[in-house]
């Protein structure tokens, strides 16, 4: 992995976990959105600090490069949060309407 990734993946941990900090201290994001994003900032750090981790991986998997597993990881990560994300909007959505047609029921009986 050559020192631009590495170099590239740090600073953009950084920007991440600045970003986060400001969005906490302006309360608008929850602990455990913050939580993931510090825990997948720090696991990029991790990997730009110790690049034996994604070469251990990417032969471990079979893939060429640790870059491309770098990019592997970051995208199945992202998915699978874009995945909990529309989960829990679709429960909020049931829930939502649930409410809206119970007030709608209280409202008509009054």
């Amino acid at each position: 992995m050559n020192a631009f990734l590495r170099i590239f993946l740090a600073v953009s941990a950084l920007v991440v976990l600045v970003f986060v900090l400001r969005k906490i201290k302006k309360s608008e994001m929850q602990s455990d959105d913050s939580i993931f994003w510090f825990l997948f900032a720090a696991s990029f750090v991790l990997l730009a600090v110790f690049p034996q981790i994604a070469y251990f991986f990417a032969s471990l998997f079979g893939i060429e490069s640790p870059a491309n597993f770098i990019f592997l990881y970051a995208i199945g990560i992202l998915l699978i949060r874009v995945f909990s994300l529309s989960a829990k909007v679709a429960h909020l959505r049931l829930k939502l309407n649930t409410l809206v047609q119970e007030l709608a029921l209280r409202d008509k009986d009054n």
